[in-house]
């Protein structure tokens, strides 16, 4: 059997592209890339520019086989495509520059006496692993950072230096992921206010952008809710940066699931 790990260039996909190789020999490996960054030039929309790099040492130090794909469009252009600003609910980017290129290329190269699908997750988010086989059913799913020994992310990045492979400057930056530049329509309040923080310009291009689609819709969206007092409100990434950080909820965090939510092989599923 072969192997085809979704890496999205976070550490927790090359720690599982890792693992396979050492277990099963680089020939027998591919690491599958979907690139949401599309054809924009821009280098604050993306992918953050330092996880091509990481991507580059990864698999030369790999030594397997490595696929890109992409739609083409950016998230801000799949918003304005679908008139729907994506959110921590419906992440329609996810589906649309994630998931369908990468099914499209797992049913025209590979199949399920072939091929076996890995997922980056680990060990503390084994509670997604029946889903995530149900949704890829045909294909078997493996989950090999869920299986001892068990790592934590920290361990996995000093793993990487120790083979000689620099993590993504995202970590280092006290960022909990490396997807889309430090940002993501399924993070929260804490997620984007680090992002002020460490990246403002990066954090004034989402906010314009945002503010483009509202205005493109004519509708009251954001990215962002407020819950207070038993209310959700919107609450936009222009009204998030003119608050103190200790009036922004830390607590909302959010999280990426671009291959672990939503996704089905499936020919049936409906956008």
């Amino acid at each position: 059997m072969k192997y085809v790990v979704m890496f999205s260039g976070g550490i927790g996909s090359w720690a599982t592209a890792r693992r396979l190789v050492d277990e099963h020999g680089p020939e027998n490996v591919t690491c599958l890339f979907s690139d949401v960054k599309g054809n924009n030039p821009d280098p604050h929309v993306g992918e953050d520019e330092d996880t091509y790099r990481f991507i580059d040492d990864a698999i030369t130090q790999l030594g397997c086989e490595y696929v890109r794909v992409s739609d083409g469009r950016d998230i801000w252009q799949v918003f304005k495509d679908k008139r729907f600003l994506g959110n921590s609910r419906q992440a329609n980017c996810s589906h649309t520059l994630k998931q369908q290129p990468a099914k499209k290329w797992l049913k025209e190269n590979t199949t399920p006496e072939s091929h076996v699908i890995a997922i980056g997750i680990d060990w503390t988010e084994i509670h997604r692993i029946k889903a995530i086989e149900k949704a890829y059913k045909p294909w078997q799913t493996v989950f090999p950072m869920c299986e001892p020994p068990y790592l934590s992310k920290d361990q996995m990045i000093d793993w990487a230096r120790d083979c000689g492979v620099d993590p993504p400057r995202l970590y280092a930056l006290g960022f909990a992921h490396n997807n889309c530049g430090g940002g993501c329509v399924r993070s929260g309040q804490a997620q984007f206010r680090k992002l002020l923080e460490a990246m403002p310009e990066r954090y004034d291009v989402w906010a314009t952008k945002e503010q483009e689609i509202r205005e493109f819709l004519g509708k009251d969206v954001s990215i962002l809710r407020e819950r207070k007092g038993g209310e959700t409100k919107r609450l936009t990434l222009i009204d998030l940066r003119q608050r103190e950080a200790d009036a922004c909820d830390m607590l909302d965090i959010g999280g990426c699931g671009c291959f672990v939510e939503d996704f089905s092989m499936s020919d049936e599923e409906s956008e």
